[in-house]
Protein backbone atom coordinates (compact mmCIF):
# COMPACT_ATOMS: atom_id res chain seq x y z
CA UNK A 1 0.00 0.00 0.00
CA UNK A 2 1.31 3.12 -1.35
CA UNK A 3 0.99 5.75 1.67
CA UNK A 4 1.73 9.38 2.50
CA UNK A 5 2.09 10.93 5.33
CA UNK A 6 2.52 14.87 7.34
CA UNK A 7 3.53 15.24 10.46
CA UNK A 8 6.42 12.27 10.28
CA UNK A 9 9.24 14.17 11.83
CA UNK A 10 7.09 15.00 14.56
CA UNK A 11 6.12 12.83 18.09
CA UNK A 12 3.53 11.24 16.71
CA UNK A 13 3.75 11.29 13.50
CA UNK A 14 7.18 9.44 13.72
CA UNK A 15 5.49 6.65 15.38
CA UNK A 16 2.67 6.11 13.03
CA UNK A 17 5.22 6.13 10.04
CA UNK A 18 7.44 3.41 11.83
CA UNK A 19 3.80 0.78 12.27
CA UNK A 20 3.46 1.73 8.89
CA UNK A 21 6.90 0.92 7.52
CA UNK A 22 7.01 -2.52 10.29
CA UNK A 23 3.21 -3.61 7.79
CA UNK A 24 5.36 -3.37 4.82
CA UNK A 25 3.40 0.24 3.59
CA UNK A 26 5.39 2.27 0.95
CA UNK A 27 5.81 5.47 2.67
CA UNK A 28 5.87 8.73 0.80
CA UNK A 29 6.86 11.61 4.17
CA UNK A 30 5.94 15.23 4.08
CA UNK A 31 9.22 17.12 5.32
CA UNK A 32 10.01 20.85 5.36
CA UNK A 33 13.29 22.28 4.26
CA UNK A 34 14.01 22.97 7.30
CA UNK A 35 12.87 19.71 9.22
CA UNK A 36 14.45 17.66 11.53
CA UNK A 37 14.93 14.60 10.43
CA UNK A 38 15.95 12.62 13.64
CA UNK A 39 12.65 10.57 13.75
CA UNK A 40 13.05 9.21 10.43
CA UNK A 41 16.32 7.12 11.30
CA UNK A 42 15.72 3.63 10.79
CA UNK A 43 12.33 4.37 8.77
CA UNK A 44 12.55 3.08 5.58
CA UNK A 45 10.69 5.70 3.63
CA UNK A 46 10.39 8.67 0.40
CA UNK A 47 10.77 11.75 1.50
CA UNK A 48 9.27 15.06 -0.66
CA UNK A 49 10.02 18.35 0.53
CA UNK A 50 6.63 21.02 0.40
CA UNK A 51 3.95 22.68 2.37
CA UNK A 52 1.03 22.03 3.90
CA UNK A 53 -0.90 25.30 2.12
CA UNK A 54 0.87 24.44 -1.49
CA UNK A 55 -2.08 22.32 -3.07
CA UNK A 56 0.17 21.75 -6.36
CA UNK A 57 2.97 20.21 -4.58
CA UNK A 58 0.41 18.10 -2.28
CA UNK A 59 -1.24 16.45 -5.83
CA UNK A 60 2.14 15.93 -7.00
CA UNK A 61 3.50 14.13 -3.89
CA UNK A 62 0.37 12.28 -3.17
CA UNK A 63 0.01 11.11 -6.53
CA UNK A 64 -0.47 6.67 -6.63
CA UNK A 65 -1.12 6.78 -3.03
CA UNK A 66 -4.44 4.52 -1.74
CA UNK A 67 -4.20 5.98 1.78
CA UNK A 68 -3.05 9.95 3.50
CA UNK A 69 -2.78 9.97 7.33
CA UNK A 70 -2.75 13.87 8.10
CA UNK A 71 -1.07 14.18 11.45
CA UNK A 72 0.99 17.39 10.91
CA UNK A 73 -0.11 20.04 13.01
CA UNK A 74 1.11 23.93 15.30
CA UNK A 75 1.11 22.69 18.96
CA UNK A 76 1.75 25.07 20.55
CA UNK A 77 0.00 26.39 23.52
CA UNK A 78 1.50 30.06 23.12
CA UNK A 79 1.71 31.96 19.52
CA UNK A 80 3.26 35.88 18.38
CA UNK A 81 1.24 35.49 15.25
CA UNK A 82 -1.78 33.52 15.66
CA UNK A 83 -2.57 33.64 12.11
CA UNK A 84 0.16 31.35 11.49
CA UNK A 85 -1.35 28.64 13.38
CA UNK A 86 -4.59 28.78 11.71
CA UNK A 87 -3.37 28.17 8.27
CA UNK A 88 -1.30 25.35 9.18
CA UNK A 89 -4.09 23.77 11.03
CA UNK A 90 -7.26 25.14 9.35
CA UNK A 91 -6.10 25.62 5.71
CA UNK A 92 -3.69 23.21 5.46
CA UNK A 93 -5.97 20.07 6.38
CA UNK A 94 -8.64 21.79 3.92
CA UNK A 95 -5.80 21.72 1.46
CA UNK A 96 -4.66 18.17 2.34
CA UNK A 97 -8.57 16.82 1.99
CA UNK A 98 -8.82 18.76 -1.86
CA UNK A 99 -5.30 17.19 -2.82
CA UNK A 100 -6.40 13.89 -1.88
CA UNK A 101 -9.75 14.43 -3.61
CA UNK A 102 -7.98 15.47 -6.63
CA UNK A 103 -6.04 12.14 -6.80
CA UNK A 104 -8.94 9.99 -6.05
CA UNK A 105 -7.69 8.60 -2.37
CA UNK A 106 -9.50 5.87 -0.78
CA UNK A 107 -8.50 6.61 2.57
CA UNK A 108 -7.51 10.03 4.67
CA UNK A 109 -6.78 9.51 8.30
CA UNK A 110 -7.00 12.64 10.07
CA UNK A 111 -5.56 13.25 13.28
CA UNK A 112 -7.57 15.96 15.29
CA UNK A 113 -7.37 16.24 19.30
CA UNK A 114 -8.83 15.42 22.61
CA UNK A 115 -8.73 19.29 23.11
CA UNK A 116 -11.92 19.54 20.46
CA UNK A 117 -13.99 17.19 22.87
CA UNK A 118 -16.75 18.86 25.34
CA UNK A 119 -15.33 18.96 28.76
CA UNK A 120 -16.95 19.45 31.94
CA UNK A 121 -16.16 20.67 35.56
CA UNK A 122 -17.16 17.77 37.20
CA UNK A 123 -14.42 15.74 36.02
CA UNK A 124 -16.99 13.10 34.29
CA UNK A 125 -15.15 11.49 31.42
CA UNK A 126 -16.13 12.84 27.97
CA UNK A 127 -16.86 10.91 25.15
CA UNK A 128 -17.54 11.72 21.48
CA UNK A 129 -21.16 13.06 21.73
CA UNK A 130 -20.18 15.00 24.58
CA UNK A 131 -22.08 18.82 23.71
CA UNK A 132 -19.12 21.26 21.97
CA UNK A 133 -19.35 24.07 20.17
CA UNK A 134 -15.95 26.57 18.56
CA UNK A 135 -17.37 28.92 21.47
CA UNK A 136 -16.33 26.18 24.03
CA UNK A 137 -12.57 26.23 22.38
CA UNK A 138 -9.88 28.14 24.92
CA UNK A 139 -7.09 29.42 22.77
CA UNK A 140 -6.01 29.28 19.09
CA UNK A 141 -4.84 25.69 19.22
CA UNK A 142 -7.50 24.24 20.74
CA UNK A 143 -10.13 26.87 18.09
CA UNK A 144 -7.89 25.55 14.99
CA UNK A 145 -8.03 22.10 15.68
CA UNK A 146 -11.62 22.33 16.48
CA UNK A 147 -12.19 23.96 12.98
CA UNK A 148 -10.25 21.74 11.10
CA UNK A 149 -11.56 19.10 12.35
CA UNK A 150 -15.33 19.84 11.28
CA UNK A 151 -13.89 20.45 7.93
CA UNK A 152 -12.81 16.71 8.03
CA UNK A 153 -16.04 15.20 9.10
CA UNK A 154 -17.53 17.09 6.24
CA UNK A 155 -15.49 15.97 4.02
CA UNK A 156 -15.77 12.29 5.83
CA UNK A 157 -19.83 12.71 5.27
CA UNK A 158 -19.56 14.09 1.82
CA UNK A 159 -18.32 11.25 -0.45
CA UNK A 160 -14.48 10.69 0.58
CA UNK A 161 -13.42 8.00 3.19
CA UNK A 162 -12.71 10.48 6.08
CA UNK A 163 -11.66 9.00 9.55
CA UNK A 164 -10.80 11.05 12.62
CA UNK A 165 -8.87 9.81 15.52
CA UNK A 166 -8.67 12.00 18.63
CA UNK A 167 -5.61 11.27 20.54
CA UNK A 168 -5.58 11.81 24.05
CA UNK A 169 -2.44 13.26 25.35
CA UNK A 170 0.55 11.01 23.43
CA UNK A 171 3.65 9.85 26.00
CA UNK A 172 6.81 8.38 25.49
CA UNK A 173 9.85 8.66 23.42
CA UNK A 174 11.02 10.52 20.26
CA UNK A 175 9.03 13.82 21.56
CA UNK A 176 11.81 16.27 20.55
CA UNK A 177 10.45 19.74 20.39
CA UNK A 178 9.16 19.11 23.35
CA UNK A 179 5.23 18.84 23.25
CA UNK A 180 3.53 20.92 25.87
CA UNK A 181 2.70 17.39 27.16
CA UNK A 182 6.45 16.50 27.12
CA UNK A 183 7.80 19.79 29.02
CA UNK A 184 5.76 18.42 32.15
CA UNK A 185 8.22 15.62 31.77
CA UNK A 186 11.62 17.23 31.11
CA UNK A 187 10.59 20.05 34.00
CA UNK A 188 10.23 17.28 36.31
CA UNK A 189 13.48 16.09 35.89
CA UNK A 190 14.96 19.25 35.37
CA UNK A 191 13.21 19.80 39.17
CA UNK A 192 11.01 22.72 37.68
CA UNK A 193 8.24 21.73 39.19
CA UNK A 194 8.01 23.00 42.50
CA UNK A 195 3.97 22.48 42.84
CA UNK A 196 1.37 21.54 41.19
CA UNK A 197 -2.61 22.73 40.30
CA UNK A 198 -5.20 20.44 40.47
CA UNK A 199 -5.98 19.17 37.09
CA UNK A 200 -6.20 16.18 35.24
CA UNK A 201 -5.15 14.30 31.77
CA UNK A 202 -5.59 11.22 29.93
CA UNK A 203 -2.39 9.58 29.13
CA UNK A 204 -2.20 7.20 26.21
CA UNK A 205 1.03 5.25 24.80
CA UNK A 206 2.14 7.07 21.65
CA UNK A 207 3.07 3.96 20.22
CA UNK A 208 -0.12 2.52 20.67
CA UNK A 209 -1.48 5.58 19.50
CA UNK A 210 0.11 5.27 16.72
CA UNK A 211 -1.79 1.25 16.07
CA UNK A 212 -4.61 2.67 16.53
CA UNK A 213 -3.95 5.02 13.59
CA UNK A 214 -3.96 2.10 11.36
CA UNK A 215 -6.57 -0.17 13.51
CA UNK A 216 -8.88 3.32 12.16
CA UNK A 217 -7.92 3.35 8.44
CA UNK A 218 -8.99 -0.65 8.51
CA UNK A 219 -11.91 -0.45 10.66
CA UNK A 220 -13.22 2.93 11.12
CA UNK A 221 -16.57 4.42 9.69
CA UNK A 222 -16.40 7.58 7.42
CA UNK A 223 -17.11 10.51 8.98
CA UNK A 224 -16.66 9.81 12.64
CA UNK A 225 -14.29 10.40 14.78
CA UNK A 226 -12.97 8.25 17.43
CA UNK A 227 -11.47 9.14 20.87
CA UNK A 228 -7.40 7.52 21.47
CA UNK A 229 -7.10 7.91 25.14
CA UNK A 230 -5.67 5.62 27.86
CA UNK A 231 -5.58 6.31 31.83
CA UNK A 232 -7.46 9.10 33.03
CA UNK A 233 -5.01 11.10 35.93
CA UNK A 234 -4.50 13.80 37.90
CA UNK A 235 -1.25 15.45 37.71
CA UNK A 236 -0.34 15.19 40.88
CA UNK A 237 -0.81 11.51 39.86
CA UNK A 238 1.53 11.98 37.00
CA UNK A 239 3.92 13.19 39.06
CA UNK A 240 4.03 10.71 41.53
CA UNK A 241 4.32 7.85 39.02
CA UNK A 242 7.09 10.06 37.44
CA UNK A 243 9.12 10.37 40.86
CA UNK A 244 8.54 6.55 41.36
CA UNK A 245 10.21 5.85 38.03
CA UNK A 246 12.79 8.90 38.31
CA UNK A 247 13.81 8.35 41.79
CA UNK A 248 13.14 12.24 42.57
CA UNK A 249 10.60 13.79 44.67
CA UNK A 250 6.91 14.88 43.47
CA UNK A 251 5.79 18.02 44.53
CA UNK A 252 3.99 18.17 48.05
CA UNK A 253 2.17 21.97 47.55
CA UNK A 254 -0.84 22.65 45.87
CA UNK A 255 -0.75 26.10 44.12
CA UNK A 256 -4.90 27.63 44.40
CA UNK A 257 -5.86 28.47 41.11
CA UNK A 258 -5.57 32.22 41.66
CA UNK A 259 -2.07 32.15 42.34
CA UNK A 260 -1.72 30.09 39.30
CA UNK A 261 -3.50 32.00 36.80
CA UNK A 262 -1.47 35.41 38.15
CA UNK A 263 2.16 33.26 37.57
CA UNK A 264 1.03 32.36 34.06
CA UNK A 265 -0.01 36.09 33.16
CA UNK A 266 3.51 37.40 34.62
CA UNK A 267 5.36 34.99 32.31
CA UNK A 268 3.20 34.90 29.31
CA UNK A 269 4.46 38.70 29.52
CA UNK A 270 7.88 38.88 30.98
CA UNK A 271 8.76 35.50 28.48
CA UNK A 272 6.56 35.93 25.82
CA UNK A 273 5.96 39.77 25.31
CA UNK A 274 9.42 40.88 26.42
CA UNK A 275 11.53 38.66 25.95
CA UNK A 276 10.02 36.76 22.86
CA UNK A 277 10.56 33.21 24.33
CA UNK A 278 8.22 30.74 24.64
CA UNK A 279 6.39 30.65 28.30
CA UNK A 280 6.67 28.22 30.83
CA UNK A 281 2.72 28.51 31.66
CA UNK A 282 0.38 31.11 29.90
CA UNK A 283 -2.74 32.45 30.81
CA UNK A 284 -4.81 30.08 28.39
CA UNK A 285 -2.74 26.86 29.84
CA UNK A 286 -4.01 27.21 33.54
CA UNK A 287 -7.51 28.03 31.99
CA UNK A 288 -7.66 24.73 30.31
CA UNK A 289 -6.43 23.35 33.54
CA UNK A 290 -10.07 24.55 35.25
CA UNK A 291 -11.03 21.25 33.33
CA UNK A 292 -9.74 17.87 34.16
CA UNK A 293 -9.37 16.33 30.07
CA UNK A 294 -10.30 13.36 31.00
CA UNK A 295 -11.87 11.00 28.38
CA UNK A 296 -13.85 7.71 27.57
CA UNK A 297 -12.45 5.58 24.67
CA UNK A 298 -15.38 2.80 24.72
CA UNK A 299 -16.26 4.46 20.89
CA UNK A 300 -12.82 2.94 20.10
CA UNK A 301 -13.18 -0.34 22.10
CA UNK A 302 -16.13 -1.41 20.42
CA UNK A 303 -15.66 -0.36 17.25
CA UNK A 304 -11.62 -0.31 16.47
CA UNK A 305 -10.25 -3.33 18.95
CA UNK A 306 -8.69 -0.13 20.70
CA UNK A 307 -7.28 -1.57 24.15
CA UNK A 308 -6.70 0.97 26.87
CA UNK A 309 -3.31 0.36 28.97
CA UNK A 310 -1.09 1.70 31.94
CA UNK A 311 0.69 4.57 30.95
CA UNK A 312 3.46 3.40 33.14
CA UNK A 313 5.91 1.74 30.51
CA UNK A 314 5.09 5.29 28.25
CA UNK A 315 5.96 7.40 31.05
CA UNK A 316 9.28 5.26 31.68
CA UNK A 317 10.52 5.57 28.32
CA UNK A 318 10.03 9.53 27.84
CA UNK A 319 12.17 9.67 31.18
CA UNK A 320 14.61 7.25 29.72
CA UNK A 321 14.68 8.92 26.39
CA UNK A 322 15.34 12.83 27.42
CA UNK A 323 17.67 11.10 30.00
CA UNK A 324 19.62 9.50 27.14
CA UNK A 325 19.14 12.78 24.74
CA UNK A 326 20.10 15.54 27.03
CA UNK A 327 17.15 17.16 27.83
CA UNK A 328 17.89 16.63 31.26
Amino acid sequence: MNVFLTGATGFLGSHVARVLAEQGASLRLLVRPTSNLKNLEGIKAETVTGDLRDRPSLEKAMSGCEAVFHVAADYRLWVTDPNEMYRSNVEGTRTILEAAGKNGVKNVIYTSSVATIGFTRNGRPADEDSPVSLADMIGHYKRSKFMAEQIALEAGRSGMRVITVNPTTPVGEQDIKPTPTGRIVVDFLKRKFPAYVETGLNLVDVCECARGHVAAMEKGRSGERYILGGENLTLKQILDRLAAISGLPSPAVKLPYFVAYLAGAVDETVSGRILGKEPRATIESVRMGKKKMWASSDKAERELGWKIIPADAALRRAVEWYRANGYA
